[in-house]
């Protein structure tokens, strides 16, 4: 019997983007032309996720490198804003192949015709 070894690349990638909520982060973040988004604003966008997950999976995507956490202390109250870094922005075109491949080989959804999903409203 095969298992696949903890050490694999593959295994440990998907061990870490599978977790729920953190492709929908991402792609949030990605969305629109703002380059930094504040908390509130990520968690307008996904009400169903919680403050608990969604501070979770931000300090996860944070540790991984993907996001960059940005506090001003300059004004109170503190603002704290969230951005892609060079290796989220990276990732965003794997998004967009599952995207892809989903139009392609799964129902359509009507709402969801464009590849890319900087300017999705939805």
């Amino acid at each position: 019997m095969y298992t696949m070894d903890e050490n694999c690349t593959v295994y440990k990638t998907m061990d870490f983007i599978s977790k729920k909520w953190t492709l929908l982060i991402l792609l949030e973040l990605y969305k629109g032309g703002k380059k930094r988004k504040r908390y509130t604003e990520i968690k307008n966008k996904l009400q169903d996720v919680t403050p608990k997950v969604l501070s979770e999976r931000l300090k996860e995507l944070e540790s991984e490198g993907l996001i960059i956490r940005n506090i001003d202390t300059s004004q109170f109250p503190v603002k704290v804003e969230y951005g892609l870094t060079e290796s989220g922005l990276d990732f965003i075109p794997v998004i967009s192949m599952m995207k892809s491949w989903a139009l392609k080989w799964k129902p359509h959804n009507r709402l969801c015709e464009s590849v890319d999903c900087r300017n999705c409203e939805l």
